[in-house]
């Protein structure tokens, strides 16, 4: 990142464990904006932040709500040149239902990229947290054909993501729809690159693994836990090792990189797509 004063960075989900850790990195160089929807967690990772030297601007926000987002742009704004936005806000399996999966990780996301565009000037760039869960989909488990409609009709978008979640066993559907939301975030912030670089604005997703965080943990019993275990680097990823990638791909050291998901995940989806080949004898 350029070391410049004046410049703005942003962190939804700012008072979650890699929202938290990205926000240490993006404050020695910018002032940093931290959002979240829950204004005592959003105090304590402020104080947290103050202790090491960072003075933030926490900002409660829901990302579903337009309004809401859009004056969390325009607070940073008004701060000075918004150069980087981290959106890690989202929700998992076990903390809602197939709705609420889809509202907040797929129309959060939306909404939050959709404000950054409007706001952000030439050179500014935005990383997306997909999920390794949107790697272990196959391609036709996903309604891709109904992600365009998320710019044109947002009301229909959800119901036909909703629609399709409902196929599913209801046990199964919160799962099915978080990793179909993540699923739109990753397409999403590849199908909008074009459109963005129209603007000189970077988009690129992240796809993170198991993480050792609040939220991470709570899908442990889940299955995540069976799966670190189980897989290419047995252990969970550290929300420190995740701040530092999405804080590069929001840096001008990575001003190349743009439209595409990058999956850090400890190699577990390249060892089961090894694993089913060599089951199946190839």
């Amino acid at each position: 990142m350029v070391d410049t004063q004046g410049t703005v960075s942003i962190v939804t989900g700012g008072a979650g464990g890699m929202g938290a850790a990205t926000a240490a990195i993006l404050g020695r160089e910018h002032t940093v904006v931290i959002a979240d929807n829950r204004a005592d967690r959003l105090g304590a990772a402020a104080r947290a932040l103050s202790e090491q030297g960072i003075t933030p601007t926490p900002i409660v926000c829901d990302v579903t709500d337009p309004e809401a987002v859009d004056r969390l742009f325009a607070t940073a704004t008004g701060l000075g040149t918004l150069v980087a936005v981290v959106h890690t806000a989202g929700v998992s399996p076990s903390m809602g239902d197939a709705a609420s999966m889809l509202r907040v990780n797929a129309l959060g996301t939306l909404t939050v990229n959709e404000a950054f565009y409007g706001f952000a000037g030439d050179g500014a760039a935005i990383v997306n947290v997909a999920s390794m869960a949107a790697h272990v989909l196959p391609a036709e488990a996903v309604p891709a054909q109904h992600f365009p409609l998320a710019l044109r009709d947002k009301d229909a978008f959800l119901g036909a993501l909703e629609e399709a979640c409902a196929l599913a066993p209801e046990e199964a559907r919160s799962g099915y729809a978080y990793a179909i939301g993540k699923s739109f975030v990753r397409w999403y912030s590849a199908a909008q690159a074009e459109r963005f670089n129209g603007r000189g604005l970077r988009i690129v997703s992240v796809s993170p693994g198991s993480i050792d965080t609040e939220m991470g943990r709570l899908e442990a019993e889940a299955g995540a836990g069976a799966m670190v275990a189980d897989f290419a680097v047995p252990r969970w990823g550290r929300a420190e090792e995740m701040a530092e990638l999405l804080a590069f791909c929001v840096s001008a050291k990575a001003g190349y990189l743009t439209g595409t998901d990058i999956l850090s995940d400890g190699g577990v989806i390249a060892s089961m797509h090894e694993r089913s080949r060599a089951a199946a004898g190839e």
